[in-house]
């Protein structure tokens, strides 16, 4: 017996979608609230640290309930495509090296959310958006 899986693949996209939102959301919230704590002091708020962190923080929000997931998720994967080029991709050509590798993952998930939309199971799709 078969399972038809396609079925699942929306449901599996919110998954995806929420996960990422939460993930991403941490990142924001040590940089900004220093939790869990970190050896690097929170940034200032208008610096470029500090708007990337304001950036993790709400848009990881957004991305986790799925409001807004198309243009949010744009601009999340330029935020993860400046991270690498500025601050990995100087240390080392290769990602698993320079630490970027959680970078460009962000990005293309980022990158394939802003095309998929968010699914089914989002604010976005309760509000009737598509």
């Amino acid at each position: 017996m078969a399972i038809n899986t396609a079925e699942y693949g929306p449901r599996v996209l919110s998954i995806l979608r929420a996960v990422t939102g939460l993930l991403f959301m941490a990142h924001g919230v040590q940089k900004l609230l220093g939790f869990p704590p970190s050896e690097n002091p929170a940034p200032a708020l208008l610096s470029l640290f500090g708007i990337g962190g304001i950036l993790e923080l709400v848009g990881g929000f957004l991305v986790l309930i799925g409001l807004f997931t198309r243009p949010v998720a744009f601009v999340l994967a330029g935020e993860m495509a400046v991270a690498y080029w500025m601050f990995h991709a100087p240390q080392s050509p290769f990602p698993i090296l320079n630490g970027g590798d959680a970078a460009i993952l962000f990005c293309f998930v980022f990158l394939y959310l802003a095309v998929a939309g968010a699914g089914p199971w989002s604010a976005d799709a309760k509000l009737g958006r598509r």
